[in-house]
């Protein structure tokens, strides 16, 4: 026994010896740079890339340096910008708009094409050379029925042909009346057939329609905005939405400040068949338990066995928007298998203040295993210590992307739009 402990004690020390530095997050007592809108840890910097480009949400930069951008909202008439650093300085000189008469969210890069996703399809363009477009888009996947709650679609490749698309639940819990207070959940949810979950579609291939050509690769995912295909691991992760309303609908069981923290938001590793729990279960990370949902019967206290735990979980109502994995090698190596998530707050935690409004980044090692608790890597996003509701915020994080040489960008949809590009100096 004294020999078997002795060498546990060895191959932790000589772990430790070789492990990876934890990441350093903001500092918490240091100004928020007023200009910029945000704060960094030491070694980085931010510059402004784009203002005024309207409602941004998904980005993506193509190797020879376009940033592309979907934007929620069109403006004059059109649903993406195209933009670009001519001369190196961090700013975009020039930029364009286009996809006439499209609104959007998702956007990727893939096997020289870019794609785009409406609430209602996923659509895609031959890469130009350089600027925007100029061919009318082919429709790739189709069918998804047209949602006021949750439709946009966010969507990932796996680099083998895959096309991820997230379709998220147009519910709150899966209730007979929706977001009414006393209305059971159904059981079975029908709305599960459809919706709340990652369907998989071949990404070279058109006129694809979701329930006859797609897979449900995942199902109990509320709305799955953030997610990213993890390139070290060879997995698809994602962080999803997590329900509303626990303190409104059911005051007897959840005070003001508990619903203000629960449902945590969770970061999943998900593998085809998974199912993630809702409507049916939520996760407690002050418990570390799934939960059932009061609407199937919980109070609170009883714990579930329907749906996964996840890797590591975050407070409620942060309202995660963009996941991503770095592919490159250009930042210290604390931060090279690990994930950016882009928190842009929610309404939720009302009449508590909101909180989110931030960049985090969780520590992992290559296998796609969770290394460390998660810190803050960028901050100061809303302009305000105290935020009481999203309307009130200066900025949000929507978007996340890398170029080629290592750089990050982050968007924002308020303020008219912004895109930061953010650098490591350090050493």
């Amino acid at each position: 026994m004294i020999r078997n402990i002795f060498a546990v004690a060895l191959l932790c020390l000589g772990s430790a010896a070789f492990a990876t530095p934890a990441p350093m997050g903001v500092d918490a007592t240091a100004p928020v740079d007023k200009e910029l809108g945000l704060r960094l840890p030491d070694g980085f910097k931010a510059t402004v890339f784009a203002d005024d480009i309207g409602s941004i949400r998904h980005i993506i930069v193509a190797e020879n340096g376009w940033l592309y951008g979907a934007l929620m909202r069109p403006k004059g008439g059109m649903g993406a910008v195209a933009l670009r650093d001519h001369d190196g300085d961090g700013i975009a000189e020039e930029r364009i708009f286009f996809a006439k008469g499209l609104r959007g969210t998702g956007i990727g890069i893939y096997d020289g094409y870019l794609y785009y996703g409406t609430d209602v399809s996923i659509l895609r363009w031959k890469l130009p050379i350089s600027g925007e477009p100029k061919t009318e888009p082919e429709l790739i996947a189709y069918g998804f029925a047209e949602k006021r709650q949750h439709a946009a679609k966010s969507f990932t490749f796996d680099g083998k042909g895959g096309l991820y698309v997230n379709v998220g639940a147009p519910s709150n819990a899966c209730m007979t009346r929706m977001r009414t207070k006393g209305s059971p959940g159904m059981d079975p949810c029908p709305i599960l057939e459809e919706f709340g979950g990652i369907w998989k579609f071949d990404a070279r291939k058109p006129n694809q329609q979701q329930n006859i050509d797609g897979i449900r690769y995942a199902t109990g995912i509320r709305n799955a905005m953030a997610i990213d295909w993890n390139p070290h691991a060879d997995s698809l992760y994602i962080i999803p939405h997590g329900r509303d309303q626990l303190g409104e609908l059911f005051p007897e069981l959840f005070s003001p400040a508990e619903s203000a923290e629960l449902p945590a938001e969770e970061f999943h590793r998900v593998a085809e068949g998974a199912d993630m729990g809702w409507p049916y279960s939520y996760y407690d990370h002050r418990k570390g338990e799934r939960m059932v949902m009061p609407e199937y019967g919980g109070d609170g206290e009883t714990v579930s066995d329907k749906g996964q735990k996840p890797l590591i979980a975050f407070p409620g109502h942060w309202a995660p928007n963009d996941l991503l994995f770095l592919r490159t090698k250009v930042l210290p190596e604390s931060y090279r298998n690990g994930a950016f998530i882009g928190f842009h707050g929610s309404w939720n935690r009302a009449p508590l203040p909101q909180q989110g409004y931030r960049v985090a980044f969780v520590p992992m090692d290559a296998e796609g295993n969770v290394t460390g608790d998660w810190i803050t890597f960028a901050d100061g996003f809303a302009g305000l210590d105290v935020i009481i509701s999203p309307r009130d915020a200066k900025h949000r994080p929507m978007g996340l992307a890398e170029d080629k040489d290592g750089a990050l960008y982050v968007s924002s949809l308020m303020s008219g739009g912004r895109v930061w590009k953010i650098i490591y100096e350090g050493k």
